[in-house]
């Protein structure tokens, strides 16, 4: 059984920086991206990032641009979300997610229908 368990999430203050870590368990973690996503209260999940199975590819969503990292461990199971010059706009319950099937080539999916396994979130709270 996949199983992805986040951290790091806290309160920050605008302009601080935060790493968020997912730990994944239950397969081979190198042979599946992964991704982050992000909800806040009253909105839809939305896509913040994502990373190749290889980590040689990434993507991102434009409000994140320059700001975010997104990257991956594969010797420890883990992918990581760095976080810097965070906004109140950046306040939500963040999640990685891993899709369910492998894929041959090394994509970076970004739709939330792309997932199959989700963690049980952590919440980042920016105050201005």
């Amino acid at each position: 059984q996949v199983q992805l368990v986040e951290s790091g999430g806290e309160l920050v203050q605008v302009g601080g920086s935060l790493r968020l870590s997912c730990a994944a368990s239950g397969r081979p973690f190198r042979m599946f991206a992964m991704g982050w996503f992000r909800q806040a209260p009253g909105k839809e999940r939305e896509f913040v990032a994502a990373v190749s199975r290889s980590g040689g590819r990434t993507e991102y969503t434009d409000s994140v641009k320059g700001r975010f990292t997104i990257s991956r461990d594969n010797a420890k199971n883990t992918v990581y979300l760095q976080m810097n010059s965070l906004k109140p706009e950046d306040t939500a319950v963040y999640y990685c997610a891993t899709p369910g099937k492998y894929q041959i080539l090394d994509l970076v999916p970004i739709k939330v229908s792309d997932y199959d396994y989700w963690g049980q979130g952590t919440q980042v709270s920016v105050s201005s």
